[in-house]
C-alpha cells in the first residue's frame, strides 16, 4: 500500500505548478479583471464563461455549478483521479522527487493505477517510434508514410510508430520496465494470447492518441500488410484512462491554436491531421474511430469559448459515407455556440490526398469556411425529391421544415427557412416561414418531443407577452437580436430618447419571442410617454405589466444592462429605432414579393395592381428611412 506523500512535498508541487498553466491545458481562459481569469466551467455545460481562476491565490470557483478548490482539487475533478495520483502526476511535470512516510518510495508499486497506465502509454509510444526508425522491418511502415508525403520529421513531429509484427515484442519489453501482466491487460497495449499476454498490436503503423493534457492514453494502428485479417484501423479499447468518444486526435498540438483563432478544423483521419498541420492548418483535430459527438462538442467548446465569431469547418469525404457523417455532425449543430461549415475537396479528396496532388496552399484553402452546415444537409434532402412537381416539393418540406426548427437562434431560423423557401422552388415563402416557426414553436412547447396534435393552433406574434416566451438564451451575436435588445434597453433606461415614435412599434416587429413579450408589456404600461411624464413610477409599472415571472425578469435584466455605447444621445437612439423598423420593413416586403408572385400566376388584375401598390409604398418607405433616418419615422 502507497505511503502518504510528504506534507512538504504536497505544498511543493502546489508552489511550482500554476494553476493559470494547468487549468489553460483544458479550457481557454481570458482575462476577468482584477487579476483574474476566466473561461467555460469543465464541470457543467454553460453558455457564457462563469468559470474563474485566480493565479495569485491558486484557485478556481464556477459561479454557475459552485465547484472550486485549488490546483490539485482542479485535476482531481477534471480528470477524475485520486489525490496521489494528481501530485504524483504535477510532481513528474515539475521534477519534484516525492517522499512518502511510510515505506519510503517505490515507483512501481506505489502510483496509482491511472498513472501507471498513462506511463506504460508512455513508454510503448517511445518504443513504436524507436522501431519505425530504426528496425529494418518498419520500411513498409517508413514507405507507406513516404508516398503519403510524410518524412521522418513528420513522423518524429506526430510520434508515429510501428508495432512489429512477432507476438509479444512490446509486452515483454514493458514487463522488462517492471509492468505486471494485470496492468499490460488492463492498458489495453496487450491482450489474453493462448500462453498469457500478448501484443494487442502487430505490423501496424502506429499513432499515439493524446489526452488534450498531452499524455499518450491510446493508439490508432494502421493496417499495413495483407496477411492482417483485421480491420484497416485498429483503436485501443476503452480503458480507465481512454474513452474514444471523449478523446480528438491531436487536440495535444492543436489547442493553443484553436483557442487564438477562434477556430478547429475537424477531419476524418490521422493522416489529414497530420497533412493539415504540415500545410499550415493548425487547427486541425480528428476523431478516433467514432462518429463527431457531444463529448467531441464538449472539448472544443470549452477551447472556443462559445465566442458567437468562433467557426468550427467539418471536412468530409464526397462519397456517401462522407455526407451521411456530415448530416450526423448537423444533428450535434446547435449545441455549438460558433458556425459550422462544411468543406468537401475538389474530385472528394480528402487534405492528405488534396495536399500530394496540388500541395499546401490547397489545404490551406480547403480549411477557409464555404458552405454551412446547415445548407449542406438541406441540399443534401432537398436533392432526393421532384421539386418539379407539387408532391414532390411537399415531401422535402415535410423533411426538410423540422431541421430548420431545430435551429435555436430565431433570427437564423427565420433566414434559413427562407433559403430553404428558394432551394425548394416554393414561391409563397412566408408559408415556409410559418410553417417552421410552427414547428418550432410545437417542439419548445412540448419540451422537444416533436409535433403537438394537430388540433393545436399555432400562435401569433403579438401573442408572445400573454405566454412566458420560451426559446433559447438570447445572444448579441446576432445582429438583430443586438438591435432589438439595444432598442428595449433604450426605451426603458432613456424613454425620452425614443419616445415618442417607439410607442407606434408593434410587438411583431420584434423577431424574438422574449423581446416581443417586453414590447408588449410597455404597451401595457402606457408605452414610453409615460416614462417622459414619471421616470421614477414608469419601470414600477412595466415591471408590474409584466404577465408572468420570466418576462419581469427580462425587463429587469434590460433595465440594468449597460447600453453598448458610452455617449448614449438622440443619434445613436434614432439609429437603433430606424434599424429594427427597416429590418420590419423588408420581411413585409419578402412577404409581398411572395404574393405578388402568385397573384401573377393567379392573373386577377384587381388583386395584382393592389399588391404591386403595397410593394411601391413599402419600398419608398424603406428609401425614406435610409436617406433620412429617424426624420422618415
Amino acid at each position: 500500500m502507497a505511503g502518504r506523500i510528504n506534507d512538504e512535498d504536497v505544498k511543493a508541487v502546489r508552489d511550482a505548478v500554476p494553476i493559470d498553466a494547468v487549468v489553460s491545458e483544458y479550457l481557454q481562459l481570458r482575462n476577468a479583471g482584477g487579476g483574474n481569469l476566466k473561461g467555460l466551467c469543465p464541470f457543467h455545460d454553460e453558455k457564457s464563461p462563469s468559470f474563474q481562476v485566480s493565479p495569485s491565490k491558486g484557485l478556481f470557483h464556477c459561479f454557475g455549478c459552485q465547484e472550486g478548490g485549488d490546483t490539485i482539487t482542479f485535476v482531481m475533478k477534471v480528470d477524475h483521479l485520486s489525490f496521489s495520483e494528481v501530485v504524483e502526476r504535477l510532481a513528474a511535470q515539475a521534477g519534484i522527487t516525492l517522499r512518502y512516510e511510510e515505506g519510503g518510495y517505490n515507483p512501481s508499486h506505489q502510483r496509482g493505477e491511472r498513472i501507471r497506465l498513462v506511463e506504460a502509454h508512455k513508454i510503448a509510444a517511445e518504443w513504436y517510434a524507436e522501431q519505425l526508425a530504426t528496425s529494418p522491418e518498419a520500411d513498409t511502415g517508413r514507405m507507406f508514410l513516404a508516398e503519403r508525403g510524410f518524412d521522418q520529421a513528420a513522423a518524429v513531429h506526430f510520434g508515429v510508430g510501428y508495432s512489429p509484427q512477432g507476438w509479444d515484442h512490446l509486452t515483454r519489453f514493458l514487463r522488462g520496465k517492471g509492468f505486471a501482466d494485470k496492468e499490460l491487460l488492463l492498458s489495453g497495449l496487450s491482450q489474453e494470447g493462448r500462453r498469457g499476454p500478448i501484443d494487442r498490436f502487430r505490423g501496424r503503423l502506429m499513432w499515439p492518441i493524446r489526452d488534450i493534457g498531452g499524455e499518450v492514453v491510446g493508439f490508432g494502428a494502421r493496417k499495413l500488410y495483407e496477411a492482417d485479417n483485421g480491420p484497416k484501423y485498429l483503436n485501443t479499447p476503452d480503458t480507465a484512462i481512454y474513452r474514444k468518444s471523449q478523446v480528438l486526435y491531436g487536440i495535444d498540438l492543436a489547442k493553443k491554436d484553436i483557442a487564438k483563432a477562434s477556430r478547429a478544423v475537424v477531419v476524418e483521419g490521422y493522416t489529414d491531421v497530420m497533412a493539415c498541420h504540415l500545410a499550415g492548418v493548425t487547427t486541425a483535430i480528428a476523431t478516433c474511430g467514432t462518429a463527431f459527438g457531444g463529448d467531441h462538442i464538449k472539448i472544443l467548446r470549452r477551447l472556443l469559448m462559445d465566442n458567437g465569431s468562433a467557426r468550427v469547418i467539418f471536412t468530409f469525404d464526397g462519397d456517401a459515407a462522407g455526407q451521411k457523417a456530415a448530416l450526423r455532425a448537423f444533428e450535434d449543430d446547435q449545441k455549438f455556440a460558433a458556425e459550422t461549415y462544411i468543406a468537401i475537396a475538389p474530385d472528394g479528396m480528402d487534405p492528405c490526398e488534396l495536399r500530394l496532388a496540388k500541395g499546401d496552399q490547397a489545404v490551406a484553402e480547403l480549411a477557409e469556411p464555404r458552405t454551412p452546415l446547415f445548407e449542406f444537409a438541406l441540399r443534401q434532402i432537398v436533392a432526393r425529391y421532384d421539386l418539379e412537381t407539387p408532391a414532390g416539393r411537399a415531401a422535402a418540406l415535410d423533411e426538410a421544415a423540422p431541421i430548420v426548427a431545430r435551429i435555436k437562434n430565431s433570427g437564423a431560423q427565420h433566414e434559413v427557412a427562407v433559403q430553404l423557401a428558394g432551394m425548394l422552388g416554393i414561391l409563397d415563402t412566408q408559408f415556409v416561414v410559418k410553417r417552421v416557426a410552427q414547428l418550432a414553436r410545437w417542439a419548445r412547447d412540448r419540451g422537444g418531443k416533436g409535433p403537438a396534435p394537430a388540433q393545436q393552433r399555432p400562435s401569433q406574434p403579438y401573442e408572445s407577452a400573454s405566454r412566458p416566451p420560451s426559446g433559447p438564451a438570447l445572444t448579441l451575436r446576432n445582429p438583430v437580436y443586438a438591435t432589438e435588445r439595444e432598442l428595449l434597453k433604450l426605451a426603458l433606461q432613456r424613454p425620452e430618447l425614443v419616445a415618442p415614435a417607439f410607442d407606434a412599434y408593434g410587438a411583431d416587429e420584434f423577431t424574438a419571442d422574449q423581446y416581443a413579450a417586453v414590447r408588449q408589456t410597455i404597451i401595457e404600461a402606457g408605452g414610453v410617454e409615460y416614462g417622459v411624464t414619471d421616470p421614477q413610477e414608469y419601470l414600477i409599472r412595466v415591471r408590474e405589466a409584466a404577465p408572468d415571472d420570466t418576462v419581469r425578469a427580462m425587463v429587469t435584466e434590460l433595465a440594468v444592462e449597460a447600453i453598448m455605447r458610452k455617449t448614449v444621445d438622440d443619434v445613436y437612439a434614432g439609429a437603433q429605432l430606424v434599424t429594427v423598423r427597416r429590418r420590419a420593413v423588408e420581411r413585409r416586403v419578402r412577404d409581398v414579393q411572395g404574393s405578388l408572385a402568385r397573384a401573377s400566376t393567379h392573373g386577377d388584375p384587381a388583386q395584382l395592381a393592389a399588391v404591386q401598390n403595397e410593394l411601391w409604398v413599402l419600398q419608398q418607405y424603406d428609401q425614406a428611412l435610409r436617406e433620412r433616418g429617424a426624420e422618415a419615422l
